[in-house]
């Protein structure tokens, strides 16, 4: 009888313990959370490269926006410091808008000129037709009663494009002088006067004959002789007193601009698609010879 009761506790025991368990192991994870994993076993060399993790999407939008795109502001900042060099002896043509002459000019009085034909460099208009110059007499000499001819210097100092780009230039007059008269042009720019000795002849010729005619009125054969020096003294002293013709360069006068020193233009200020446009000024009439006559 004992024996059948220690052995049924026995079974009991052994039939509640694992009831009990699991029912305990349960609760006991909810009430402490799941347990931490336990450290991962290292790779092995047969498993491969270990893959790595893939970024955020904030991690690649920082990425992105961290690399500075130095590219196109460095070529914007070499296109923008971009020179063309106008190189020295280039000639450009001008016309002058306001008349000068030794009778009245005197150094340091303006002049004022416009490029009549484009300038190109590379295929490229650098100077349009229409853009304008400025200068100033440099000498001005007024021809002599007896001897020496009248004489003009300029220098051109300021170009001004037709988009208001100014630029420093250094250049002189060079070519032949289109101006209606005698006037002349040396390699220096200097513009000289005619010498007009056709007309100191012709002065002479008739203030000689006219003595002459009057002197034979009055006095016959001898007095024609007189008359005759007496006209041709006169005539000498018309030539003596009076001046040579004065140099002059009237409005609409043409001549070449030859640059001195290399000019350099930014390029990023001559982007110009048309060669441009010059005033129509009508050219200087022929001028006929200046110098004082005797009124017979």
């Amino acid at each position: 009888m004992t024996m059948t009761r220690s052995y049924i506790l026995r079974c009991c025991r052994l039939t509640l313990l694992p009831l009990v368990l699991s029912f305990a192991v349960p609760a006991l994870s909810q009430e402490t959370g799941p347990l931490p994993p336990g450290p991962s076993a290292p790779a092995s060399p047969q498993d491969g490269p270990a893959q790595k993790p893939s970024p955020s999407p904030s991690d690649a939008a920082s990425s992105t926006t961290a690399v500075p795109a130095t590219t196109p502001s460095g070529s914007a900042s070499a296109n923008a410091h971009a020179r063309i060099e106008v190189p020295t002896g280039t000639h450009i043509p001008l016309v002058l808008h306001n008349a000068i002459s030794t009778r009245s000019a005197r150094p340091g009085d303006p002049v004022y000129f416009e490029t009549l034909f484009p300038i190109l460099i590379d295929d490229r208009v650098v100077i349009p037709a229409g853009s304008y110059v400025t200068g100033e007499v440099t000498e001005s000499k007024r021809p002599g009663r007896i001897k020496g001819r009248g004489e003009l210097m300029v220098k051109l100092t300021t170009m001004i494009l037709p988009n208001a780009y100014m630029v420093n230039l250094n250049a002189s007059p060079g070519g032949s002088p289109g101006t209606g008269g005698g006037e002349t042009m040396n390699k220096e720019g200097k513009i000289t006067g005619d010498s007009d000795k056709t007309s100191d002849v012709g002065t002479i010729a008739k203030t000689t004959g006219a003595g002459a005619g009057i002197g034979g009125l009055s006095a016959g054969g001898r007095g024609a002789g007189i008359g005759a020096g007496i006209g041709a003294a006169a005539g000498l002293m018309a030539v003596l007193f009076s001046r040579g013709p004065e140099a002059e360069l009237p409005r609409g006068s043409t001549l070449d601009a030859v640059i001195n020193r290399p000019i350099f233009l930014d390029a990023d200020k001559v982007q110009f698609t048309s060669p441009g446009q010059a005033s129509t000024l009508p050219g200087p009439p022929d001028r006929e010879p200046q110098r004082a006559k005797v009124p017979f």
